[in-house]
């Protein structure tokens, strides 16, 4: 008998994969509450040759009622930054290192061990070692990095220099806040400083959150741009297109409105959904560029809801207000006031009742994203593909998430049908 609960706390993390194959942490009520301690993602798992994926990401967390077909509601209750400092940069691979992906399968090159276990000597560059051989295992360097200080308080973050960094490497996992569990080592040891005394706010978000795809897969490769690597791939995770277009969930997003206060609507393709999340970010711009973003160990509260026979595939997003396009924000009183002064002065009595939506697309490249997102807010919504083109040019926008292939589509939606998807509570809560 599978116990279900109110609230369930998960810190126990998957190791680099998503999927049916990773045990669940427990099952929790429909409306219920999930609370975890995520480890950062990114660089950390990237030099710990043990992963298969470039993330570590909690187990999953079951939904009671949740059946394929459905959709789940997850409501961001809580992101919170716990690590005091972390590093990050663009990369680069080192040659000899992997089997055909660098953040999937990696190799010692000196005793040819496959996912080798490793351990920290030292500082820099050259810090990560095999376990079985010694020899410098990392397959992966830094081409432009840097260590940067956060203060949470008043979510400001500053770049050091290279003293700086190498006093935070001497406490890596502390400075960090590597929560217990958590099997990555930390990105510190490498204490690259090439930017020193750049300043930026914190705004911390999500990378990865959503809900399990139908077959095992790396958890850094949950979207169609990174899944795109592990098609006719030379190792264990394999994938064909269709394969891939089939169990993905998208819920790597780097998206940096997903975060607390958002509404985030996830595609059921496995009995339960199996709500997981990580890759804590404190702060990144659209796009994430670099490649990489500020990854971080934080505090999560995810509040839960099934939304039955809302057959998706993948996520829709309820932005907070703040993060809206501007052409894609609900009306204020005075603004409805001027539209209807317009359509009296023509004769247009109809002002059509409405509320702001966001689809995540993604694919091989953004082009491909862009279609995807339109495709899936046509097929969900029930409106001609070219009407949602026209919905999100003069009342949303396009958004790159990340490049190179996460966007958002945003678009202003009739009332009715979301109504008919079954989410308008969701909308009413967000918008009213």
């Amino acid at each position: 008998m599978v116990q279900v609960r109110d609230e369930i706390g998960v810190y126990e993390y998957s190791g680099g994969i998503v999927g049916p194959g990773i045990e669940p942490a427990g099952t929790v009520k429909d409306g219920g509450t999930i609370r975890s301690g995520t480890p950062p993602g990114c660089w950390g798992p990237m030099i710990t040759p043990k992963f298969q994926g470039g993330h570590e990401v909690t187990r999953p967390v079951m939904v009671e009622g949740a059946e394929i077909g459905d959709a789940v509601a997850i409501r961001l209750k809580k992101v919170h930054v716990t690590s005091l400092a972390t590093s990050s940069g663009v990369m680069d691979f080192v040659d000899g290192r992997y089997i055909g992906d660098p953040f999937v399968a990696k190799l010692c090159p000196a005793c040819g061990t496959t996912s080798p276990a490793s351990h920290i000597e030292g500082i820099g560059d050259d810090a990560v070692h095999c376990d079985k051989c010694g020899a410098e295992v990392s397959a992966f360097r830094f081409g432009n990095g840097y260590v940067i200080v956060l203060d949470r308080e008043n979510e400001m973050a500053l770049t050091v220099n290279q003293e700086v960094a190498n006093t935070l490497a001497a406490d890596a996992a502390v400075n960090v806040a590597l929560p217990d569990n958590s099997g990555q080592h930390s990105i510190l040891a490498l204490a690259r400083a090439d930017i020193s005394g750049l300043a930026s706010r914190m705004r911390p978000f999500l990378g990865n959150i959503g809900t399990s795809p139908s077959r095992d897969l790396p958890d850094s490769h949950n979207a169609g741009d990174f899944g795109a690597f592990l098609l006719n791939a030379p190792h264990g995770y394999s994938f064909t297109q269709e394969e891939l277009n089939e169990h993905k969930t998208d819920g790597h997003m780097d998206t940096n409105s997903v975060r607390q206060g958002s509404i985030l609507i996830c595609p059921v393709k496995i009995p339960g959904a199996g709500i997981y999340m990580g890759d804590m970010h404190a702060q990144q711009g659209n796009g994430e560029i670099a490649g990489h973003a500020t990854d971080v160990a934080g505090e999560v509260e995810l509040q839960v809801e099934v939304i039955k026979g809302l057959e998706l595939d993948g996520p829709i997003l309820l932005q907070t207000m703040d993060d809206l396009p501007y052409l894609a924000r609900p009306l204020d009183d005075a603004e409805r006031s001027s539209v209807k002064a317009l359509g009296d002065k023509y004769g247009q009595a109809e002002v059509e009742d409405n509320a702001p939506i966001t689809f995540i697309g993604s694919g091989a490249t953004l082009n491909d994203a862009t279609k995807n997102g339109l495709d899936r807010a046509a097929k969900v919504t029930g409106l001609p593909y070219d009407e949602i083109l026209n919905r999100a040019t003069i009342a949303g926008s396009i958004e790159i998430s990340r490049l190179p292939g996460v966007v958002r589509v945003t678009f202003m939606c009739p009332r009715k049908i979301i109504e008919g998807m079954g989410i308008s509570h969701l909308v009413d809560e967000q918008y009213t």
